[in-house]
């Protein structure tokens, strides 16, 4: 059976590359980074300089990077101190966010009595730039966590505006970059953002790494204690090999950026191509088909199908091969509509199979093609 993976927005092969420098670092550098020996040593000198290297293609000193389990630790982290340990009263955000977000801001409401605002979007999913300024403007102290990139419908967020917008109106900006770290270059040393969270599973690297950009002098606090690892900001032994698989992907994906970005690129425009030609009644959701405002790796599209059959499209395209997702793989197994879906489109379109597509550089016009003939003869029997 043809086997095509397009669920690069859920997680991502690992890079050969990768699996070479991860396994080199776990039989040369197993020493605790925190033991004062020689073995130690070694190992705290090469995650420095991992922190260093990474730092580096964000314009920030290797003192702002703290190295995590992932994105949800590192938006946990931000969010969290933010409400506890700096004065925030109100966690401005959109109800398309990933649940690391939603669900933290929910749980800081009820711990902290802090105020959650949701600003407005349009039937797009974009964000209403307006409202967000008289949200902060009505605010005591203020976080706003709005995520960079879309994991759902691939929706770009205009950065460098929201974090201007904050610091014109005394408010934090925490950002989710999960989605764009490793597929776009982001300059902090330009855009005063407070707290950034990326993961490496997302651009060709481990999972169960990623780390927190924190602005220094931010007077953020731990979440999790214990020994003094990441500065105090971050207790555990450090995963070391973990970060160093991380460190090579960014290395890699970024020296490569404009060449991969323009194959993903070409990939995601003849897959809309196509869609169009072959199924055309069906829609794009967010502004997906739109280069200009969303991501290049992904496409989020709504089926021409009946109701009754739509429960079938997912068991068919796993059938044939075909690994995609109807929303977050955070979400898979639940019965749930999509709650990013659900905040953007009508309810006839709702009862519609929505699919999402990701690509990566691992990918083929062969294999888009294949998935192209599979769901044209679905919507068509």
């Amino acid at each position: 059976m043809k086997s095509v993976y397009l669920d690069n927005a859920a997680t991502t092969a690992l890079r050969p590359e990768v699996i070479n420098r991860m396994t080199e670092v776990l039989q040369e550098n197993y020493g605790n980074a925190s033991s004062t020996h020689s073995i130690g040593r070694s190992s705290k000198a090469l995650l420095e300089q991992c922190r260093k290297t990474i730092a580096s293609y964000f314009n920030v000193s290797a003192a702002e990077i703290i190295f995590t389990s992932g994105g949800t630790e590192a938006d946990n982290l931000a969010l969290r101190s933010a409400a506890r340990d700096l004065g925030v009263t109100d966690i401005i955000t959109s109800k398309i966010e990933h649940h690391a977000v939603l669900h933290t801001a929910e749980q800081l409401k009820d711990e902290y009595n802090v105020n959650v605002h949701f600003v407005d979007l349009d039937n797009c999913g974009i964000v209403d730039y307006n409202h967000l300024e008289d949200l902060l403007q009505s605010c005591n102290k203020a976080i706003v966590s709005l995520m960079h990139i879309n994991n759902e419908i691939g929706n770009i967020l205009d950065i460098k505006k929201v974090a201007h917008l904050c610091k014109a109106n005394d408010g934090l900006f925490h950002t989710d970059t999960v989605q764009s770290v490793g597929h776009f270059k982001i300059d902090l040393s330009e855009i005063p953002i407070d707290f950034m969270a990326a993961s490496a599973h997302k651009f060709h690297g481990p999972k169960g790494v990623g780390f927190c950009f924190v602005r220094k002098e931010s007077g953020l606090k731990p979440l999790i204690f214990g020994g003094e690892q990441e500065r105090g900001v971050r207790a555990g032994t450090e995963s070391i090999h973990n970060i160093a698989g991380m460190d090579e992907a960014l290395k890699i994906s970024y020296a490569n950026l404009e060449l991969e970005k323009a194959y993903v690129t070409g990939l995601k425009m003849h897959f809309i191509e196509q869609l169009k030609t072959q199924i055309p009644n069906l829609s794009f959701n967010g502004g997906c088909q739109d280069l200009t405002t969303s991501t290049y790796t992904l496409v989020n599209v709504c089926l021409p199908i009946a109701p009754e059959k739509a429960s079938m499209l997912q068991f068919q395209l796993d059938l044939k091969g075909i690994a995609c997702s109807k929303g977050s793989a955070c979400q898979s197994g639940s019965s749930q509509q999509s709650h990013v879906l659900s905040a953007i489109l009508t309810e006839d379109k709702l009862r519609q199979p929505s699919v999402r597509f990701s690509f990566s550089i691992y990918n083929t016009k062969d294999e888009i093609d294949y998935v192209i003939d599979v769901l044209k003869d679905f919507v068509n029997s």
